[in-house]
């Protein structure tokens, strides 16, 4: 059968996730989380699935390429033959990726066919670019992005890690399958600067690549409360907002009252732009990362973010 099931999706992201701490996995409930909140607001149109965002890498060319990726989302126990008619993407996500186009990074659809068996290496994946003036057809993934990426010269085995994914919530599995799916498929022959991308919000005025975390409220003599933002996802934020056009970014955050029963308090944003302006200048010591290790954190006062609700978004 040309179906992968939900067993199957986990085993493969046991060995292709290297570790799945309590920040990692309140993460990906943050996301799915926040996905049901602006779908209850009304804008559940009007936010993308997660993907990929990958620079070209090497001595005088790093970052010189960028493309981003964004996968279907493989849904367990059910087929996609190879005869299969790949899907063609929705308007919004059209609209978004001619956004990241004409700021000259490159942005792609990625659908899947199961190959024979429920083993989630079977999986292959075909791209079509988007945001270009003409349609254009479906190509064998990752060779439709060989121009933009430098080639392997040895194997790197992504398969060997051992964490335990029966800790990933049932909603999160089939999503981050596919994005795990699609990086593995990428990473094995090309080499490049990859992070991902929690979402993409399509707003009236601007395109806003989503930044995701669920956080407490810390506090400080200098800053009043405030929430702190990893150093790795701020400059992704910076290199976002340096790309000009219409492409801005939100740091959401789902303020929750402990990490013991992750409580809803409340749900915040703030643009980059007042990001770059109230963030200290001056990093400190955060928790655990989402790779396990110690993190280094910016500091944006509480004060300037603002309640993501329906009237606020409708101004983006």
């Amino acid at each position: 059968m040309s179906a992968v099931s939900e067993n199957a999706m986990r085993a493969y992201l046991s060995r292709s996730i290297a570790s799945l701490n309590r920040n990692k996995l309140n993460g990906l409930l943050a996301e799915v989380d926040l996905r049901a909140h602006l779908k209850s607001l009304g804008f559940g149109d009007r936010v993308s699935r997660g993907g990929w965002i990958a620079r070209r890498i090497g001595a005088g060319e790093f970052a010189h390429k960028t493309a981003v990726f964004f996968p279907e989302t493989i849904k367990p126990d059910t087929a996609y033959p190879i005869s299969r008619t790949l899907p063609q993407p929705d308007v919004g996500l059209h609209t978004i990726c001619a956004t990241f186009h004409q700021t000259g990074i490159a942005a792609f659809f990625c659908a899947a066919t199961v190959e024979h068996t429920e083993i989630g290496d079977s999986v292959r994946w075909s791209s079509i670019q988007l945001g270009l003036p003409t349609m254009q057809n479906y190509q064998a993934f990752p060779g439709a992005v060989a121009h933009l990426f430098t080639g392997r010269t040895r194997k790197y085995k992504y398969l060997r890690h051992k964490a335990d994914a029966d800790l990933i919530p049932t909603g999160a599995v089939a999503d981050e399958f596919s994005k795990e799916n699609l990086r593995v498929a990428f990473q094995t022959p090309f080499m490049a600067e990859v992070s991902d991308i929690d979402g993409i919000l399509w707003g009236q005025q601007f395109t806003y690549p989503l930044e995701i975390k669920e956080k407490t409220v810390a506090k400080d003599n200098r800053l009043g409360e405030f929430f702190g933002l990893d150093t790795g996802p701020f400059v992704k934020l910076a290199y976002y907002a340096a790309r000009r056009g219409n492409l801005n970014s939100l740091f959401i955050v789902r303020e929750i009252d402990n990490i013991e029963t992750r409580g809803l308090v409340n749900w915040w944003f703030i643009r980059f732009e007042e990001l770059a302006k109230f963030a200290s200048w001056v990093s400190r010591a955060g928790g655990a990362g989402m790779g396990g290790g110690a993190s280094r954190v910016v500091c944006i006062p509480k004060a300037e973010f603002l309640p993501l609700t329906k009237d606020n978004l409708e101004k983006l």
